[in-house]
């Protein structure tokens, strides 16, 4: 005798997953969910060649300085938490490279959120929008800046080892089904 419970719960359940595989297929289309980024923005003290050079050499020790950090970050919040528990240690390397360097003013790093414009990186395209950052103000603030991700790492070494992580909420839907059938 076919138990008709089970059956309708299979044919839900591959209803579902069809839908999650059109949906990721040609919705998702390679895109990440901007919610799940964290961007990183250094603003140089001025325009001057000097102040753009020291800038490029703050981002690379910056960098340096959260890769090994951001990649045991498993999700938003856990790269957030540790930018924020960092704030002094990239701000002390940022401090290293200016006074090596002989410029005449310090860093100041924070973590806000803040309006970013549509920006592409290598494939992927980052919509104009707010965004939670790791903001490094190198004196004034005042000339060209560099930005990126720094979660997931798009612009960070780790980056490689770590490839940042797409979301289907289908599919989350079906993993609480599933969770929820194997509890009964």
């Amino acid at each position: 005798m076919v138990n008709m419970k089970s059956v309708n719960y299979r044919l839900i359940v591959a209803v579902i997953i069809i839908l999650a595989l059109i949906y990721t297929v040609f919705m998702l289309n390679d895109r990440y969910v901007e919610e799940d980024y964290v961007r990183i923005h250094i603003r140089a003290n001025s325009d001057s060649e000097f102040d753009q050079k020291i800038k490029l050499e703050v981002r690379d020790k910056v960098v340096d300085t959260l890769s090994p950090l951001l990649a045991q970050a498993k999700d938003k919040e856990q790269a957030l938490m540790i930018l924020r528990n960092n704030l002094g240690g990239i701000e002390y390397a940022a401090n290293t490279v200016l006074k090596g360097s002989g410029a005449l003013y310090s860093s100041k790093a924070s973590v806000v959120c803040e309006e970013f414009p549509t920006r592409k990186y290598g494939d992927k395209v980052l919509k104009k929008g707010e965004y939670d950052a790791v903001i490094i103000t190198l004196g004034e603030g005042r000339g060209a800046n560099w930005w990126c991700v720094a979660f997931p790492p798009m612009c960070f070494p780790e980056a490689e080892k770590n490839p940042p992580r797409y979301k289907s909420k289908i599919l989350e839907i079906i993993n609480n089904i599933k969770n929820k059938e194997n509890k009964r």
